[in-house]
């Protein structure tokens, strides 16, 4: 969770794309390749997590996942 810029509504569809970057990140002069999102989302899927975002410009973002319990061995 963040209280920075937040994501607009318009964006949230593509921020798990890879290289994908909003206009509002390439006009603030951040830096980033736009792939950790991407990553991110990669590897919870792998371990058949969901991960959720919820975001309002200019009040912030939250994004939530659970991983499922390890197994428990003998």
């Amino acid at each position: 969770r963040d209280e920075g810029n937040g994501i607009h509504e318009q964006d949230l569809p593509y921020i798990y794309d890879r290289f994908y970057q909003s206009a509002q990140t390439k006009d603030s002069n951040k830096l980033g390749t736009g792939l950790g999102l991407s990553i991110v989302k990669r590897i919870l899927d792998l371990h058949k997590s969901e991960l959720t975002v919820t975001s309002k410009p200019e009040h912030g973002t939250t994004f939530r996942f659970s991983l499922p319990s390890a197994p428990n061995r003998p």
